[in-house]
């Protein structure tokens, strides 16, 4: 049986931390949840909720995943890859499911990158491609919460209350990030200073040796990555087009609540109301180094959502909500990594050499 290398056990053990830490917040924000709410309320109140109301939220997550992947099928198709739709469904829940364990989401884009290199796809076209992506969610997010800060001050202050400041915390940092995303694509050679200061960091800290082939290798991808994007640039109507179904992924995560509201036969605040509090959860938590942004993504929804919702139904709404748009499609990613990463592997020809 071949011996794992020492780059493998600490890889394994950094996931292994990564998992137990993910449990532990989850079971901590579960205590915290029902330990101050009468569950049998809770579960009386789940009961009331129309099945329609249930299947339209389930389907409008589902839809929030495959849009992502959509936008990747349809971008990497633009610059002359063909990629089955199937395909990139899958690179969207694999994503969704490293975001939801790793901090910030920081495990994301990675897992998503090894894939699709794996099925053919150059490191320089999945970069940009994901690059694209993220910077167009990003931007959506921002213009929503400036919108909401120009159009709808006084609401975004009542409701979030003492949150005000993780409100425009989460702002500024997702601008930040745009910003960033912006003068990397624009100054490619920038891309490549940074992959070769990560691979003399990674030196320094001997998870990998010298090599002149992994630097030929950075500037092939970052070449491939620059040719990548001028094409974009002389196809802006593709973009255009990639920001609106951006717009309307991040809506259909928004309106979870609504269909909650009205399923439980509720009445009184309007679906915009509803939405744009989401929204503002979203915006606030969104870059937050926890996995998931468990805990705060609850306890906000409870001080947000406290004037919306009734009684046990607002504890009963926030588990509706955060079961289906977070753990109902981290299972999702899970099952399509398990697919990807342990069945694959297992059941794959071993290379020639």
């Amino acid at each position: 049986m071949k011996r794992r290398s020492a780059k493998e056990t600490r890889k394994i053990i950094s996931r292994g931390i990564q998992l137990l830490c993910f449990l532990l917040l989850m079971l901590i924000t579960f205590c915290v949840i029902f330990s101050q709410n009468d569950i049998e309320a809770i579960y009386t109140a789940i009961k009331t909720l129309h099945p329609l109301a249930l299947f339209l939220t389930a389907s409008c997550a589902v839809f929030y995943v495959c849009a992502e992947g959509f936008m990747i099928w349809y971008l990497l198709r633009a610059i002359g890859r063909k990629p089955r739709l199937a395909q990139c469904f899958g690179y969207s829940f694999i994503g969704f499911f490293f975001s939801g364990i790793t901090p910030s989401a920081t495990g994301g884009q990675p897992a998503q990158l090894v894939v699709m290199k794996k099925n053919g796809i150059s490191l320089g076209d999945a970069t940009l491609t994901l690059m694209t992506v993220a910077l167009l969610y990003k931007l959506v997010l921002v213009l929503t919460g400036t919108g909401l800060v120009l159009f709808w001050k006084d609401g975004i202050n009542t409701y979030l209350g003492s949150y005000i400041s993780l409100y425009y915390l989460g702002l500024f940092l997702n601008l930040l990030i745009v910003v960033l995303l912006l003068l990397v694509m624009f100054h490619g050679e920038w891309m490549e200073k940074l992959l070769l200061s990560a691979e003399k960091t990674g030196i320094r800290l001997r998870l990998c040796k010298p090599s002149e082939q992994r630097k030929a290798a950075i500037h092939r991808i970052v070449t491939d990555y620059q040719s990548t994007f001028r094409f974009f640039l002389s196809h802006k109507s593709k973009i255009l087009f990639v920001t609106f179904c951006t717009f309307l992924q991040r809506c259909s995560l928004f309106l979870l609540p609504c269909f909650i509201y009205r399923g439980m036969g509720l009445d009184g605040y309007p679906a915009l109301t509803i939405l744009a509090l989401q929204a503002s959860v979203y915006i606030s938590v969104d870059m937050l180094p926890l996995p998931g942004s468990q805990g705060i993504s609850e306890l906000m929804y409870h001080k947000v959502f406290a004037p919306v919702f009734t009684g046990s139904t607002l504890t009963a709404s926030m588990c509706i909500t955060r079961g289906i748009s977070f753990y109902f499609l981290l299972i999702l990613g899970a099952a399509a990594s398990c697919r990807t990463f342990c069945f694959r592997n297992r059941t794959s020809p071993h290379p020639k050499l």
